[in-house]
Formats: C-alpha cells, structure tokens, sequence
C-alpha cells in the first residue's frame, strides 16, 4: 500500500499580515484585529509582538486592551482575507493533485504518489513556502507528514515561516515529547483531566493502552489515542457542502432604537447576499437572531422563494424583527442568516424583467465592490430610507 504524504499550509497571523500589506507603518508593532478595543467584541487576529503579552484570538478585546494597551487596534478588512485567501489556493492548485482549503488561512495537499515529479518533499515545502512569499509577500509554515493529523501539528511545530517534516514511521517519535496541549482536541476542559491522571506529554498517551482510554474517556479518548500514536485521516474533502452563510453585528452599546436596528440588519443581510451571490447560491431560508442586554438570545426563521437579493432577503428579516423584538429591553448582538442553500444556475430570463435587472444591477454592484471594498457603495442603507418615505 502506498504511503500518503500530506502538507498543511498554514498562513502565519493571516490578518495581521493582511492590515500590515494593506498599511506597512503596522510592520513590527503589536498589531490586534478586533476592532474597538473598547467595545464588546472579540480579538479575530494577533500579531506575534502582541502574543508576547498574552494576548490569542477569540479573547475579549476590552481583556485584550488591558494587557497590551499601546497596542494598534484595527477593524479589518474581511474583503481583503478572502481576496488574498483565494490567491494562495490558486497556488497550491498549481502545484498539487487534491488541495482542501480547512479554513480562510489553511490548507491540506495531497501529494501522494508525486516522489518523481517533485524529488524532496522537504525541498517542495519550502519551494511553496518561498512561492507564496514571492508573490504575495505572506509569511506562512508548512508541515508534511504522513496524514492531515501529524501535518497540521507538524505546520504548527515551528512557527512562523517554519517547515517541518515527519517522514513515514516517525509519526509517533516526533510526536513523543510534545506537550498534550498542542494536540488537536485537547481543550481547556480534557486537559486537566489528563494531567490529573498522569498525563503530561503525547508520549505519555502513547505507551498507555487504548482499552484504558477508551474507558476512561468514551471516543474521545480513543481518538486522542490514535492520534497520539501517528495516525490520522489520508481523505482530502476537495468542496465541502455548505450548509448556511449567515453574519452578526455585537454593538458597543446596547441598542433599543429599531431604526438603528434594521439600518444595521440591512447591512448585514448585505454582506450575507454578497456572500451567496459570489459561492453562486440561492436561499430558500431566512434566520434573524436577536441577543438581548441581559443575554437572553432568540432565533426566528421562515421560508422563502429561492434567492440572493438582498432586498427580499431583508425584507423578510426585517418582518422578522418586527415581530420578534416585543421585550423591553435593549438590544445587544443581532445578526442574519440564510439557510436551504442550492445553486445560482444564473441563467438569464428570455425578456429583461424586473428580476433580471435587479440581478444584473446585483451583479454590477458587487464588481465595484470587488475593486474597492464593500464600503465603496451602500446600497442597503439608501433602500432603507427610500422604503421609509
């Protein structure tokens, strides 16, 4: 049987490198992607220099902010990700026979079989390493093993801009004396529970018997087993389903103004449709999500004709919301989502009815908003004050 051979790219701080090509000043400072720091967000992104001062992705960015004050605090430019996100896959397409993109900053290659094609794995991992700094000037760390397992612990063993490789049959050697922490699905919460247990080291699991952890631990334990073992999937997904796109907003204050309220579903329902218009799908679905001030969160959803317009989808959002938002109480998060997604054939109707030029309008404005950012027209807003009159 032959021995798979699987990279994992992964872009170091993806955003972070983003603002800094974006706005070079950012280059060396501790830069974090989050927005307000003092506001009720999150951090998306960090760079190393701020990583320094504890800070990771996912913190509370007032949290953040008290840690590492004199740092630089930037919305971010989610257009720009995906934009730079697809530049690389197109790299990767270049080089190997079956690329599965994980996430907006990673991706998996299947490079089984390509021993004669390509030589040294070690020297073809650093060649796409250089190849994506070449052209678009993004750090990145490669890891190359003999499943999708060991290949991402292997990305994320020497960061950044690091490369590492674990040859077949070594999988479990070069796992042996890391920490149980930087294994994929050991959290906050299984953690303790291992190192209560004696538990410290991946090797620790390892020489362990998988009857012992089967018991004491169910699936997961068995799985963290294997892992610790080497072993892991060789099954590239090329095109994941997908299932929903959906966006929120979380305000700096709480709001209980509705005008403010379908203004800001508006633009979020906006950003949704630019979405389903680019993946060329169709909602037949519509979802409004509501987070109070005093957290209760509620969700209501119906069914619609097939469709990508934002006008309709919000229009069934903001009835929604109208009926959904009979508390008195302010308005913390709110947020769109659409469901029963299906392919845009994009076939043009044989007469130019109303709908076939309010897509070719759509189509318009999304190309403007491509070369110079989804702020560059704002539709929705202008709709909104025009149904108003």
């Amino acid at each position: 049987m032959r021995t798979a051979t699987i990279f994992h790219l992964d872009l170091d701080a993806f955003f972070v490198s983003v603002e800094r090509l974006l706005d070079p000043s950012l280059e060396d400072k501790p830069v974090i992607v989050g927005g307000n720091p003092l506001g009720r967000g999150v951090v998306a992104a960090c760079s190393y220099e701020a990583r320094e001062f504890g800070l990771h992705s996912a913190m509370p960015i007032r949290k953040a902010y008290r840690l590492c004050p004199h740092g630089v605090y930037v919305r971010g430019h989610g257009e720009e990700y995906v934009r730079y996100s697809r530049l690389v896959r197109g790299v990767m397409e270049e080089f190997a026979p079956v690329v599965e993109q994980a996430s907006i900053d990673e991706f998996y290659m299947d490079f089984t079989g390509c021993e004669k094609m390509y030589g040294s794995f070690l020297e073809l991992a650093t060649r796409l390493q250089r190849e994506v700094w070449r052209r678009f000037s993004l750090p990145c760390s490669v890891g190359v093993a003999g499943n999708k397992t060991v290949a991402k612990i292997c990305s994320d063993f020497n960061k950044p801009r690091g490369v590492t490789y674990a040859p077949p049959g070594t999988e479990r050697l070069f796992l042996e004396r890391l920490p149980l922490e930087d294994m994929p699905g050991v959290g906050k919460k299984f953690l303790p529970e291992l190192r209560r247990r004696g538990f410290f080291r991946v090797g620790d699991v390892a020489r362990s018997s998988v009857e012992y952890f089967a018991a004491a631990f169910g699936k997961a334990g068995v799985d963290l087993w294997e892992k610790a073992n080497g072993e892991g999937s060789t099954a590239l997904t090329v095109e994941r389903e997908r299932k929903s796109v959906s966006k929120e907003h979380t305000f700096g204050e709480d709001v209980a103004d509705r005008e403010t309220l379908e203004e800001t579903l508006f633009g979020e329902t906006a950003k949704v449709c630019r979405k389903l218009r680019d993946k060329r799908l169709r909602a037949s679905g519509v979802t409004l999500k509501l987070r109070y001030a005093d957290f209760k969160t509620i969700t209501r959803s119906t069914k619609i004709p097939p469709t990508a317009d934002d006008r309709e989808i919000f229009e069934t959002a903001r009835a929604l919301l109208r009926k959904a938002y009979d508390r008195r109480v302010a308005i913390r998060l709110i947020g769109v989502g659409t469901t029963g997604l299906a392919p845009d054939t994009g076939q043009a109707e044989l007469f130019e009815t109303e709908r076939e030029r309010r897509r070719r309008l759509l189509e318009a404005i999304d190309e403007v908003r491509g070369k110079y950012g989804f702020e560059a027209i704002d539709l929705g807003r202008y709709e909104s004050r025009r149904e108003r009159r």
